[in-house]
């Protein structure tokens, strides 16, 4: 019995002495589950807030070059009034806006090539070599007796393939600055096209190859449909699969990309093979439409319009981000500011400088910087102009009220 009463007394005291340390536990428990609360939904506030802005952020990508290409069409209806309207005769649609869907097609092809190799942190300037190439391998291959036309058309991806991939090894399997390696092609590339037409213009008469520059497929110029369809496969292959994150990465952090696991190598020649490609699909619309090739003038300088295209689609010349979608919109601004300036009558001296200032306003208006500087440069002028208010108000009260006194 003296046991058991030791036992309960004992258990009693501990029992005792825990139930400080119990209380102050169940204290410290209801002190940290607001804590806890708080802290969750600051997180979750917080996660909301980078959803907003990225969502913001995406809307404003969007936004600019959307905005100007609705601008030059406005100012292209102020100045005819007969701009928008479109006719269907003969099975095909007819209008200025057809026009420049049609006559941007290769621009928008380089672009979207152009787009892969700018995202990898590289640059292609013979885009235009390679379209002048392309276009004198197929209208040579046009002049030979009972020659397919898949034959042709094949030859002239091959060849474009064949080009980007040159530039590609040159890049990234021995090092040269991309610059510098597309502008050996670049020279060079005209120089073989003139090797090809033997220095001179090559005409031919091929109706079925001529359709790929003057064709019409559902009302439309073929040159549209096979930018709607190159962009579109692009698009399914880039954003579909892993793929365009692996060149999103190559370009943000080469060295990065290759510490988990993806061959940046591989990927930058795939970039430059795609770029390669497209400016041989451009090179046959051009060569088609004509009806022959020219070696001097084909695609010649068009490789700086593509790179405009792709800055005003809003990708970052370092590298990392970029849109297929907006580089084609890039295209239609600046061949729709070329229509403009035609429509407009202005001397013809004054084209470059225009298209210039025009492109620069484009790419001012996309930089979050630029917009941040000028707001705050209104919202500085507006509370200085503010204060002489204030003053004037708060002068007449104090007289007021000493009228009142």
């Amino acid at each position: 019995m003296k046991s058991s009463a030791e036992t309960l007394s004992s258990t009693s005291l501990s029992a005792d002495l825990l139930s400080p340390q119990m209380n102050a536990s169940e204290a410290h428990s209801s002190e940290r589950q607001p804590r806890m609360q708080e802290s969750h939904k600051t997180m979750v506030q917080e996660k909301n807030a980078r959803y907003q802005a990225g969502k913001s952020t995406s809307i404003g990508r969007y936004l600019w070059p959307l905005l100007a290409l609705t601008i030059l069409l406005l100012a292209n209806l102020f100045i005819d009034s007969s701009f928008f309207n479109i006719s269907y005769q003969d099975d095909r649609l007819y209008g200025s806006l057809i026009d420049i869907l049609n006559r941007s097609a290769p621009v928008a092809l380089l672009s979207i090539g152009m787009s892969l190799v700018i995202a990898t942190g590289g640059i292609d300037l013979s885009v235009g070599a390679v379209m002048a190439i392309a276009g004198a391998v197929c209208a040579n291959l046009l002049l030979v007796p009972d020659i397919s036309l898949v034959t042709v058309i094949a030859a002239g991806l091959i060849v474009g393939l064949l080009a980007g991939c040159i530039n590609g090894g040159l890049v990234s399997f021995l090092g040269i600055q991309p610059i510098v390696a597309t502008l050996l092609l670049m020279v060079a590339g005209r120089g073989v096209a003139q090797l090809i037409n033997q220095g001179q213009i090559i005409t031919f008469q091929h109706p079925g190859f001529a359709a790929i520059g003057v064709g019409q497929f559902l009302g439309l110029p073929m040159p549209v449909w096979i930018v709607i369809g190159m962009l579109t496969f692009s698009q399914l292959l880039l954003r579909k699969t892993a793929l365009g994150l692996f060149i999103e990465a190559v370009g943000c952090n080469a060295k990065a990309s290759r510490y988990l696991g993806i061959n940046d190598k591989s990927i930058k020649l795939f970039a430059y093979g795609i770029a390669g490609l497209c400016a041989a699909l451009a090179g046959m619309i051009s060569t088609a439409d004509i009806q022959g090739s020219d070696a001097n003038n084909a695609g010649l300088w068009l490789e700086l319009d593509a790179v405009l295209a792709v800055v005003i689609g809003g990708a970052a010349l370092t590298g990392g981000r970029f849109s297929l979608i907006l580089s084609v919109v890039g295209a239609l601004i600046i061949q729709t500011l070329a229509t403009t300036i035609i429509v407009s009558g202005l001397p013809a001296k004054f084209n470059l400088l225009i298209k210039a200032i025009v492109i620069l306003t484009v790419l001012l208006l996309q930089s979050a910087k630029f917009r941040r500087q000028l707001s705050a440069l209104f919202t500085s002028k507006r509370q200085t102009d503010a204060k002489p208010a204030e003053k004037g108000t708060s002068a007449k009260a104090s007289t007021a009220t000493g009228e009142k006194l």
